[in-house]
């Protein structure tokens, strides 16, 4: 990772984009004068658009409502340069606080994009007052339930020096937009720092406005808000044959069968993209999000997702931006893991194992465990509840009470 000395950081946010020309690296992503956003924009026009997309991942519970859960159960997959909430809290906080943290919900990578045909300074605040904040880049003045990130400067066209690490991220492919490059300028004895995007992500505890259950070879589907779901998903993957069933103008309750495994990734990516531009998204944003979460979202499982409607959006996660967008686009994916019959079966057989008497077989269950990483206990959770089983029953609850199924 590159970094600048400190003096011209200062200037750079002094005078804007000069000092940053000189210093920077050029962004082969940089603003196209041809792009959509620019086109809206007049020569010489101060006019801010600014654009935001993410994921809100739950887990089903029998009911339908989503289960509590500990969604940074975990190794993170997080670039170094990102900040966390473990980052100065020696003395103050337990190491594995992180890991403990329990909620319903993981917000997981929104990003913020701007866009303007001019530099602009910019201030902007996300509250965040049922969930914390636990990952965000750049730095921020404040962080907790909410991140302030006070001024930041907007400099399209600008070459930036951008942070980068050595090992795979689902990180960096949100760069790959025609957004504004941004400046956070130093405060309090922190460096400048630079990227395409406000990042940030936490967990929190409040609802969600579907429901999902699963009976028998039936998806029982509520809307629980007054607003309309506009575009919903059902996808499977089971045993890499892959379905889908897609649903537009979701209002009430609806049942339908789970979807056959007769259908392509390239058809679901396209689907997908076309659900995400037509709320709003510019394609290189829709593509990027895509990409960003293509090895989670059709891995194996059952999930359901959908377009949470704006204002189910606005009150979960108020956000506050100075000068006031001419043009602000939020749209946030809620992602729904279900935990299918065939999961639980398939993880019911190898806690059987772990009473083998060969070390190896027990190694080989608790690797098979793993391999739901943060789903582990969740799933583990689901088959206590059922388990009739003295020996199995405390074999489950120690694997959840040690945290064992972490993966590494």
């Amino acid at each position: 990772m590159k970094t600048l000395n400190s003096s011209r950081i200062v200037a750079g946010c002094l005078v804007g984009v000069a000092i940053a020309t000189v210093i920077g690296i050029r962004l082969s992503g940089r603003v196209n004068p041809a792009s959509k956003a620019a086109q809206k924009m007049l020569p010489g026009d101060s006019r801010l658009v600014v654009h935001e997309w993410g994921t809100f991942t739950s887990i089903a519970g029998r009911d339908g409502v989503a289960l509590e859960w500990r969604p940074l159960n975990g190794s993170t997959d997080l670039p170094g340069f990102v900040h966390t909430i473990q980052e100065g809290a020696k003395g103050l906080r337990h190491p594995e606080l992180k890991a403990d943290l329990a909620a319903t919900v993981r917000m997981e990578t929104p990003v913020l994009y701007f866009y303007s045909d001019n530099e602009m300074d910019v201030s902007v605040k996300v509250d965040f007052p049922k969930g914390k904040i636990t990952e965000w880049y750049p730095q921020a003045r404040s962080v907790n339930t909410g991140i302030d990130w006070g001024r930041l400067r907007v400099m399209p066209g600008a070459a930036v020096n951008l942070p980068v690490d050595y090992k795979e991220s689902h990180y960096y492919p949100a760069r790959e937009t025609d957004a504004a490059p941004i400046q956070v300028c130093a405060t309090r004895g922190k460096s400048a720092q630079q990227e395409k995007f406000l990042f940030y992500r936490g967990v929190g505890t409040f609802g969600l406005p579907v429901s999902v259950q699963l009976k028998s070879e039936k998806v029982i589907l509520k809307n629980l808000g007054k607003d309309e779901i506009t575009h919903l998903i059902i996808f499977e993957n089971r045993g890499g044959k892959l379905g889908y069933r897609l649903l537009d103008g979701f209002t009430g309750e609806t049942t339908v069968e789970r979807p056959p495994l007769d259908k392509n990734i390239e058809s679901l990516l396209h689907d997908l993209k076309v659900m995400l531009v037509a709320s709003g998204l510019y394609e290189k944003e829709a593509t990027a999000m895509i990409k960003t979460w293509r090895n989670s979202w059709f891995e194996e499982g059952m999930r359901v997702f959908y377009i949470l409607p704006r204002q189910a959006t606005d009150a979960v996660l108020p956000v506050t931006i100075d000068p006031r967008p001419a043009e602000l686009v939020r749209v946030l994916v809620g992602r729904t893991e279900v935990i299918t019959p065939e999961m639980e079966k398939a993880v019911q057989k190898q806690i059987s194992m772990l009473g083998d008497s060969s070390p190896e077989v027990r190694e080989d269950a608790m690797q098979n465990i793993r391999r739901y990483g943060r789903f582990s206990e969740p799933i583990l959770k689901r088959i206590l509840e059922n388990e009739e089983n003295g020996l199995k029953r405390e074999r489950i609850k120690e694997l959840i009470e040690s945290k064992a199924t972490q993966t590494q």
